[in-house]
C-alpha cells in the first residue's frame, strides 16, 4: 500500500519488468508490502510510489531481480524474498556480503538454497560437484560470523580417506586435516580474505574437526558445516546433528551419488535426509547438473557418468 510520498521511474527490459511483476502481480505485491510502495509497470520499466526509504529499498530489490533476468535467471517468489532481505539489510544482490561485494546465486535452486539457509536452523544440499551447495553454506557462516550473529564457525567432515586414523598421520590436528578441507578453506579466504580468515582461526573463531572429535561437545552460538556428508556413517550423522547447542545452526552438504563408504546403504546422509525431510526447522535443497557453476564441461562430465550409472543399474 502506497503511503504517500512522490515517485520514481526505474527504467527496465521489458523481460525484466515482466519477472519484477510476477505471475498475477504477485512478486509486485511481494515488493509492495515489504516496503511499503506502489509498484506500477507503465511500459519501458517499473514506477516506484511511496516515502523516500521504502522507495530506496523497494528499487534496490528490482535492480537485484533485474540484474537476475540479464543473467538468464529465472525469478521466482523465493528469490524476490531474497532481493527483499537484501536490500532491508543494506547488501546489494541476492546472498551474504562477501569482501568483494555479495555472493550473488547464479542458479534458482541457489536462490533457494541461500533462502532456506537464511530461515532455518537446518539445512541439508544436496547435489553434484560444482554445485555451489559448500561455497554458498561457508558464504553464508562467515556472514553471520562477521555480523556476531554467532561466536564462531566449525566445518567438519569426514576423513574417509585416512580412515579416521589421524592420529597416525604427523603433524598437530589442524595439520592432519588441513588436506581434506582445501575447498572449505579456499572458500572460506575468498569470503573473508586470506589474512583476516587467518586471524579468525587462530583466535578460535573458525573451527575444524574431523567428525569422530566431535562426539561429547555442545557446539552453542556456532553455525556448523559438514561437509562430504555422504561419507559419514548413520552413527556419525546422528551423534553430528545432536551437538548443536543454545543459538547454534548447521548446514549439511554432500552428494548421495558419490558415497565412499564400502556399502553406500551405511550413508548417514541418505538416511538422516530420509528421515528429517520435512521436519519442522529443517530444509533440503536438492541440486542437479543444471546448478554447475564451474566450466560448462563439468555439467556432462557429471550427466555422462550419472546415466552410466543408471545403465549398469538396469
Amino acid at each position: 500500500m502506497r503511503r504517500g510520498g512522490a515517485s520514481e521511474f526505474v527504467p527496465l527490459t521489458d523481460a525484466a519488468v515482466r519477472a519484477v511483476s510476477g505471475p498475477g502481480g504477485r512478486h509486485a505485491a511481494l515488493i509492495e508490502d515489504a516496503f511499503h510502495v506502489l509498484v506500477e509497470t507503465p511500459g519501458g520499466g517499473v514506477s516506484v510510489g511511496g516515502e523516500v526509504k521504502g522507495r530506496r529499498g523497494a528499487r534496490q530489490a528490482i535492480e537485484t531481480l533485474a540484474g537476475q533476468v540479464a543473467s538468464r535467471l529465472e525469478v521466482t517468489p523465493a528469490d524476490v524474498r531474497l532481493a527483499i532481505d537484501q536490500a532491508r539489510s543494506g547488501a546489494a544482490g541476492i546472498g551474504p556480503a562477501a569482501r568483494r561485494g555479495p555472493v550473488a546465486a547464479k542458479t534458482p535452486n541457489q536462490a533457494r538454497y541461500l533462502e532456506a539457509l537464511a530461515a532455518n536452523d537446518l539445512v541439508f544440499g544436496l547435489g553434484p560437484a560444482g554445485t555451489g551447495k559448500t561455497f554458498l553454506a561457508v558464504a553464508h557462516a562467515a556472514s553471520l560470523l562477521r555480523s556476531g550473529q554467532v561466536e564462531r564457525v566449525v566445518v567438519t567432515r569426514p576423513a574417509v580417506e585416512a580412515g579416521e586414523r589421524l592420529g597416525f598421520l604427523p603433524g598437530d590436528l589442524g595439520e592432519k586435516v588441513d588436506p581434506y578441507m582445501a575447498p572449505v578453506w579456499e572458500a572460506m579466504s575468498d569470503i573473508l580474505g586470506a589474512d583476516a580468515w587467518r586471524r579468525r582461526r587462530d583466535r578460535g573463531e573458525i573451527e575444524v574437526a574431523p567428525i569422530g572429535f566431535m562426539r561429547g561437545r555442545t557446539l552453542a552460538h556456532a553455525y556448523v558445516i559438514v561437509d562430504e556428508a555422504q561419507n559419514a556413517s548413520r552413527l556419525q550423522m546422528k551423534m553430528v546433528l545432536t551437538r548443536l547447542g543454545e543459538g547454534s545452526r548447521m548446514a549439511v552438504t554432500g552428494d548421495p551419488s558419490q558415497v565412499d563408504l564400502v556399502n553406500s546403504a551405511d550413508s548417514g546422509l541418505i538416511h538422516a535426509v530420509a528421515i528429517l525431510d520435512g521436519v519442522e526447522g529443517v530444509a533440503v535443497t536438492r541440486f542437479s547438473t543444471m546448478d554447475v557453476v564451474r566450466h560448462p564441461l563439468v555439467g556432462r562430465i557429471v550427466e555422462a557418468y550419472d546415466a552410466d550409472s543408471a545403465r549398469l543399474k538396469r
